[in-house]
Parts: structure tokens; sequence; C-alpha cells
């Protein structure tokens, strides 16, 4: 037995944070080893243990696989461990700035548990240098240890995709690194015990941190682009689906669509890059610009339904409007960062009144976050337009296929996403 069969035989785990991310980390790792699913919100414990997992990324089933998970929200649950995997959200402020305090409360709790011979992991999605530069030093403060002496930290980046039920945690090819050459073999060793796709060695943690952090910046400029052309061909009355599908037709055209960019990765990772950029004195203008047009696009949705309306003899102020899906994207309940919200508003601003429809979410959590109240059902024959902003598979108590049923004698029926049969909708992004 080799010193890493040896080190790797001796492992127990503490995931800190069950959210989208850590999870079904601490569900996978529960079927081989030893874990500690940790996280502050003890109602949400309470649930798991019930086998309610509110994300929808993990089922009754396959909680009761992990055999080896334990579930707590007490601190001294963690001091057991001897590998801590941080999996907290890393948002952004209202000025678009990295909102750090869920990391660094973390960092604080791992410290506060970290003993000899240790290993910090960190998944949370940070601009290059925040793990050794912001993180390591709340863990040495906290525990009165030295990085590379008495214990070593890594960082695998998460890959999770919400609502995406082919592309799971195993699937998907993880990249690893650590804070010296032991660690990263800790660290690639360990998620090669789950991930069947296998795992990419990065040269340092700044690297790993920088490849995550370019993943969704590069899907967001890609997407800007289409919505920029999608404004272009709108004007020049040419359908983009048309257009991208033609185009579609040469093998390293990339398939991109135009739509709304929101959510906790594509639409907020890109600040975590420019925020250090600037930091080092540089002024990113491409990057900057891809999620200015992105943040811009519910006005600009918005826009066209008006006007569409008003070609259609359609009152404008005092129009009924059914939005369908409010959360950030398809098959997920996750209503952080939705651009649908932006679109409600700015509809509302234009003296419309907004049903919202989305069978996906609690409607407690539109309320709480948004005060925004979710309608049970719509009502038939009752709406001046209906705007389809996200294509859930499951709709609920509304058929897509039949969905012009919910508007009145002349309504206008927008397609966000190009879900509808084209004779159903009168407006395409």
């Amino acid at each position: 037995m080799t010193a890493l069969d040896n080190w790797l035989g001796n492992v127990k785990i503490g995931v800190v944070g069950l959210g989208y991310v850590g999870l079904p980390l601490a569900v996978e790792f529960g079927k081989k080893l030893p874990v500690v699913g940790f996280d502050i919100n003890a109602a949400r414990i309470e649930a798991l243990r019930r086998g309610e997992d509110e994300t929808r990324e993990t089922s009754p089933e396959e909680l009761s696989e992990a055999a080896m998970l334990s579930l707590s929200s007490d601190h001294d649950s963690l001091r057991d461990c001897n590998v801590y995997i941080v999996t907290v959200p890393t948002p952004i402020d209202r000025h678009k700035r990295p909102d750090l305090r869920p990391l660094l409360s973390a960092s604080k709790t791992v410290g506060a548990a970290l003993k000899p011979g240790d290993l910090v992991i960190y998944e949370s999605t940070v601009f290059p240098g925040c793990t050794e530069e912001d993180c390591v030093p709340i863990l040495e403060s906290e525990s009165g240890l030295r990085l590379n002496v008495d214990f070593a930290v890594g960082y695998s980046p998460e890959r999770i995709n919400p609502g995406d039920r082919e592309h799971r945690l195993p699937s998907i090819k993880k990249v690893t690194s650590g804070s010296n050459a032991e660690a990263a073999e800790r660290v690639d060793a360990l998620y090669r015990q789950i991930i069947t796709a296998g795992t990419f060695l990065a040269e340092s943690i700044k690297v790993a941190e920088a490849a995550k952090v370019i993943e969704n910046t590069q899907r967001d400029l890609n997407i800007a682009l289409i919505n920029e052309l999608a404004m272009i061909f709108n004007r020049m009355e040419i359908d983009t689906e048309a257009v991208l599908q033609a185009a579609g037709s040469k093998w390293n055209f990339l398939p991109f669509r135009p739509g709304l960019v929101g959510g906790h990765c594509i639409g907020v990772d890109p600040y975590y890059l420019t925020h250090k950029a600037e930091a080092i004195g540089y002024h990113p203008e491409i990057i900057l610009a891809g999620r200015r047009l992105n943040d811009n696009m519910p006005g600009y949705v918005a826009g066209q339904m008006v006007k569409a309306m008003l070609k259609r003899r359609i009152q404008v102020e005092g129009a009924r409007i059914l939005v369908l899906g409010l959360s950030f994207k398809e098959n997920c309940p996750d209503l952080r960062n939705s651009k649908v919200v932006d679109l409600v508003r700015e509809l509302a601003d234009y003296g419309m009144k907004v049903d919202v429809y989305d069978p996906m979410i609690k409607g407690e959590d539109a309320r709480q976050e948004y005060d925004i109240d979710p309608i049970a059902a719509p009502e038939r024959a009752n709406y001046d337009g209906i705007i389809l902003a996200v294509a859930h598979g499951d709709f609920g108590a509304v058929q897509l296929d039949q969905i012009r049923q919910y508007g009145k004698d002349t309504c206008v029926v927008y397609d966000l996403k190009y879900a509808l049969d084209r004779q159903l909708a009168d407006v395409r992004l």
C-alpha cells in the first residue's frame, strides 16, 4: 500500500455548504467515504434528513444511497474531519462587486476545526489568487497553523449545471490543484474516487481559479454576441433562429442562442475576473461590454413586447401580461439573479399588470426575495400578452402547445426560448 492509498483510507470529509454544489458532492463522496455534510441552515439539514432537497439536484433515493453521509448544522461535527471542502456561494453585491462574506465566514468555520495534517479544498468560484490571498490567511489566523507546513489547501472548481439530469457531477471532468505537489496529488486522487469522467491536474491553484472563471465568461460573451445579432436581425425583420440554424450547418459554428443571462454563474462570474483585473490596473473592455449588453436584455425584451402590442392596437397601460417562468433557467427552482425578475419589473414600469406562473419555484421565495407573488394557475382568455421566459420541461397546469388559449382574441405571444412551434409565437427574440 502506498502512502497515498494509506491517506485515502483514513480520509473523513467535511463538506461545508449544502446547496446546488455541496449536496451532490457530499452524496457522491458519502457512497464511498465518511462524510459530514455541514450547513448553517438548520432547516435545510432537517429537510435533507427527511429526504427532501429543495434544489431538486438529488432524489430521496440518492440521499439514502449515501450510507456514509451524516448531516449537521453543528460546528463541532467538523472537528473529526481531516479534509474540508468549501462549497459556499460567491455572489456579487448591488454594485456588482464580489461578495466574499460567505466564503470568508466558511473559512473561519474550517479554520476553527483545522488540525496539523489537514487538507482544505475550495470549490467556490473566485478570482485568481483568492484562495491563497484571502482564504488562507483566515485559516492560519483561526487555527494558528501555517500553510504547507502544518496544513495544505487545494482548489477544484465546481462544474455543476443545475437542472441538467444528463451532465451530473461524476460525468463532468474535474479540474484539480494544490498548494504543493503532495497536496495536488491528494486532491486529484480524492476526486478520482467519484469522478468517472476523469480529472485534469492544473499546475497551480491560480491556474485552476482562472480556468473556472473564464469558462462562464466565455459563455457570457458568446451569448452577448448572439443577443446583439438578434437585435440587428430584428431591425432587419430576419428571424434570428432561422439564421442560427443556417449558420449552424457549418461544423465549427458554436450553437449559442440569445436570451436572458442570469443565475449565480454566467451572470456573476465575469465580475470576479473584472474585479481582479481592475485591481491590478487593467480595465477589461470586452468582458464588461458583454455584461452590459446582457444585463440590458430585459429592457430590450419589454420594449419589443410593447412594440408588438402597439402594432396590434392593444392598449399598453393596464394590459394583462402572463409571464411563464421565473427561475433563472430551465428545470431549476433557483431564483438567484434571475433576469426574468428584471423583465417583470420592466413590464410593470409600462403600467402593465403582470401575472407570473412557475410551477418549479416556491411562492414564498419569490415573495421574500423579489416581492413577486406568483399565481397558482393562469386564467384562460385573460391576457393581452404572454411571454414564455423559461422553457421548463414540465409547466404543471400549462400545456405550452395550447398557450394561446390563455390569451384574449387579440393577444401577443413572445417566445424567448424558441420552445414553441413557429405558428404559436408572434415574436421571437
